[in-house]
């Protein structure tokens, strides 16, 4: 492609007064590394991603971005970039991380990985679909509809927002495990930060947080290695395990690998908590939250661990319980479960 019709596409976002360094100069040289990732029907391609970032509304069919003002070729040059154009995916991925990530008042990267899935129920032909779980309005409304379930890794903004800066996406297939493409995931997203110099030695670990659909300690357990903390919703039916009581002396036999049962669903198993912590919301009312340390999962040879070489770890973390008042709509609040893979966390982080 010629430097002139780089220059026609992408010169005339910064105007000739405009300082080389600011989010507009950041803007244009994003936008000049994401023309380099397509290799093929590379103005075609470009211009749909200007139609789709500055459509007035939601885009409902692809031949209604060509009326747009940002796309300036005929509906058949449309179609023939989605069909023909390509995308260098790799490359696509080093340029997002190369992007200055938001973060937390502390300095700290928060990453949230989670599954949206684009639903394919009228596509019978269409290849490696899945059934998706796809929740509903009201209480037992969830059902499973064909679609193709996609693995979304993205940097949170600080504060109430919903804007996110979404660093990676991996489609899931029949025989994927989603939690072993989800570390790998992380792993490459991790390791292109650091690449990228947005995390130092002797910075704050970068906070992972997901869903209950995860299962984050075997994400810790596998992401152990790498300068992270995790933190997961987890469900209020599940039991986890105290530490191994301090062993009497003159006891025989074979020492105890876990400590008494913890039953979420069961007060009468838990101990008194380490840290008790209360923040005033104005959305929630106020916010209550209990801290158990060292508390992890019994785990057996089955599933994801059958074929686990020598003795099965102790992965031990941080289990949060957090109460508040009320939801939006004065609805009855049920509390939620947290498993954090930090050990000895203080009453600030646990309240953080």
């Amino acid at each position: 492609m010629a430097v002139a019709t780089i220059v026609d596409y992408l010169g005339g976002l910064v105007l000739p007064d405009t300082p080389e360094a600011g989010p507009a100069a950041q803007l244009a040289a994003f936008r000049r590394d994401f023309y380099q990732c397509l290799t093929a029907r590379a103005d075609a391609l470009f211009e749909i991603t200007d139609a789709v970032l500055c459509a007035d509304g939601p885009v409902r069919s692809l031949v209604g971005l060509s009326l747009a003002p940002e796309h300036r070729r005929g509906h058949g040059a449309l179609y023939d970039g989605v069909n023909c154009g390509r995308v260098d995916i790799d490359r696509l991925r080093v340029a997002l991380a190369a992007l200055p990530p938001p973060r937390t008042t502390d300095g700290r990267i928060v990453l949230a990985a989670d599954v949206s899935n684009w639903l394919r129920p009228d596509a019978p032909t269409s290849p490696d679909r899945l059934f998706c779980h796809v929740y509903g309005r009201a209480k037992g409304q969830a059902q499973l509809i064909p679609g193709w379930p996609y693995s979304f890794v993205a940097a949170l903004q600080p504060g109430r927002t919903s804007w996110t800066a979404v660093l990676d996406a991996v489609r899931l297939g029949p025989a994927d495990d989603a939690t072993a493409v989800t570390a790998d995931q992380l792993r490459a997203v991790v390791g292109r930060l650091v690449t990228a110099g947005h995390r130092h030695e002797g910075d704050p670990d970068i906070l992972i947080v997901t869903d209950a659909g995860y299962d984050v300690t075997r994400l810790a357990y596998m992401l152990a290695d790498l300068p992270v903390h995790l933190l997961g919703r987890i469900r209020s039916d599940r039991a986890l395990r105290l530490p191994k009581p301090p062993r009497a002396p003159g006891i025989g036999g074979r020492p105890p690998k876990h400590g008494p049962e913890f039953a979420l669903d069961t007060p009468d198993t838990w101990p008194v908590p380490q840290h008790r912590t209360t923040t005033q919301t104005t959305r929630y009312g106020t916010a209550r939250a209990a801290s158990w340390d060292r508390l992890h999962p019994r785990l057996t040879r089955r599933t994801s661990w059958i074929d686990h070489d020598g003795d099965l770890p102790i992965i031990e973390g941080t289990l949060i319980r957090l109460q508040v008042d009320h939801l939006p709509g004065d609805r009855d609040p049920k509390p939620v479960w947290l498993w954090s893979s930090a050990t000895g966390a203080g009453g600030a982080d646990v309240d953080r």
